[in-house]
């Protein structure tokens, strides 16, 4: 604890963002390059390293908040990174995309502005690869054991990432024509630039990782030939199963799901296409789901220059401080009002000027759409509802919607491909794939982890699944590991 003192006589302060005029205008990371590092020894001088860090327990890696905290008040980064690598494979990745339950979970929050553990967090990652940090990590020998990961979004990168470390010769297939998953195709470069995750790639090809891209298990190749080949085989695809809105009028031409959507503005940026087929250019558009996802579709839309952008959330309008009484600390709080750089940007240029707050209608439910002659959407009709979603009468009102954005969330794993039904993959009742208390599938020697087991979750579970579910496998092949298992297949986030 650098400074006993620090937590009373230093405010808050996160990393600022870029004008909203000057970064709508590009698609870069919203944030001041170069604005972070001279703020973020104070803010680590801010933590308390309390006697019981509730932030380790918020946290599913275990991230050792405390320490590299104090690590960083010290400038002594090399020691921090140390600290922060020892729990996360991928903590730039966490700085910049994870909703930080850990900070929810800071004692500080209990009455003041929790620590910017996210921001610090960050700023380790960062240095770490300036000062060279990170350096591939290979094996001292190889077991002689293989295993196939299928999914290079976060829990698939980790695991194989893990397995390789510990001396597995490890094989990464990806369905799309580049790794990353929905890190790569479906979260926008002004959240994330790409090329934080490239260098990890780089640096997991050089322990010895291979990525066979462009490959879908069950329609390229064969599932049970996948299973012949290794001796074990991680399914770690992902919830991609979306959501649908079923109301009268949702065959109409220019009503797409999100990820239909995003991976087309992401392709631009990786310069695929020169516009996308679906842009929101000149477009009233309508994102029906209040969630990240929802958030994304609102931040690409104002960057392709929408007409107006509103964002439908049938929730009712949080509160700006914590409910004590239906989420108290150290559970992280679902409904509190957070303003994310996209609903800033949507505020400040006015994109929804009937919204509730920034770009947002709260409470509002969709009832059917509406189009012209040549079957185009061209209006969404909705309602106000109440706390149990009953339509509240005299509420309707009608929006102009060009173009449609469903953010509705993920059920669990596309059985398109086929991999689910050729290996004969039991599911649970939530339609995602069932498992043991170690990780293991109904078929032998196939294992899953992720949102493909757990469920649409965070990134943070993501990559403590991918951890967890290498030490499984690691055990499985060799009878024993060494392997860092930060969660169980049934672990979730704390409650009430």
């Amino acid at each position: 604890m650098a400074d006993p003192k620090g937590f009373m006589t230093t405010p808050r302060q996160d990393w600022p963002r870029r004008p909203v005029e000057e970064r709508v205008r590009d698609w870069n990371e919203v944030y001041v390059p170069g604005a972070l590092l001279p703020i973020i020894g104070k803010q680590a001088d801010r933590c308390m390293d309390c006697g019981i860090p509730f932030c380790h327990e918020a946290c599913p890696l275990g991230n050792l908040i405390p320490e590299w905290n104090d690590l960083v008040s010290r400038e002594d980064w090399r020691a921090a990174a140390d600290r922060l690598h020892a729990t996360n494979n991928f903590p730039e990745f966490t700085g910049r995309l994870c909703p930080a339950p850990c900070e929810a979970g800071c004692v500080l929050a209990i009455n003041q502005p929790a620590v910017t553990i996210k921001n610090v967090e960050c700023a380790i990652a960062d240095r770490a690869w300036e000062e060279g940090f990170a350096p591939p990590r290979p094996p001292e020998r190889l077991s002689g054991k293989t295993v196939a990961v299928i999914g290079s979004g976060p829990t698939g990168l980790a695991a194989a990432q893990q397995l390789t470390r510990a001396g597995h010769t490890v094989a990464v297939y990806e369905r799309d024509d580049r790794l990353g998953g929905l890190m790569r195709y479906g979260i926008p470069a002004f959240k994330m630039e790409k090329h934080h995750l490239e260098r990890r790639l780089e640096q997991m090809g050089a322990e010895g990782t291979k990525f066979r891209t462009s490959t879908a298990v069950g329609r390229d190749i064969g599932a049970d030939e996948l299973r012949t080949r290794y001796d074990a085989v991680v399914i770690a695809t992902g919830a991609t199963a979306w959501r649908e809105l079923p109301v009268p009028g949702r065959e109409l031409t220019g009503i797409h799901q999100a990820m239909e959507y995003l991976p087309l503005a992401n392709r631009v940026c990786e310069g695929d296409l020169e516009s996308s087929p679906l842009s929101a250019a000149g477009k009233h558009v309508v994102i029906v789901g209040g969630g990240d996802t929802g958030a994304d579709c609102l931040g690409t839309a104002v960057r392709e220059g929408a007409a107006s952008v509103t964002q439908l959330d049938i929730y009712a309008l949080p509160g700006a401080e914590r409910d004590e009484d239906a989420e108290p600390w150290p559970t992280y709080p679902v409904r509190l009002y957070r303003l994310s750089a996209a609903h800033e940007e949507a505020r400040d240029l006015r994109t929804a000027p009937v919204a509730d707050a920034d770009a947002r209608l709260f409470a509002a439910s969709t009832l059917r759409f509406e189009g012209d002659a040549e079957g185009r959407v061209r209006s969404l009709h909705l309602v106000e509802v109440d706390a149990r979603r009953r339509p509240v009468d005299g509420t309707g009102r009608t929006l102009a919607a060009d173009l449609v954005l469903l953010a509705l969330g993920f059920t669990g794993p596309d059985r398109r491909d086929g991999l689910v039904d050729q290996l004969g993959l039991e599911l649970d009742p939530r339609g995602t794939i069932a498992r043991d208390a170690a990780f293991a599938t109904n078929v032998p020697g196939v294992f899953a982890a992720g949102d493909a087991a757990r469920g649409q979750s965070l990134i943070v579970w993501a990559i403590a699944e991918g951890r967890a579910v290498a030490a499984a496998v690691d055990r499985h092949l060799t009878g024993s590991s060494t392997l860092p298992a930060p969660i169980g297949p049934y672990d979730r986030p704390m409650t009430v």
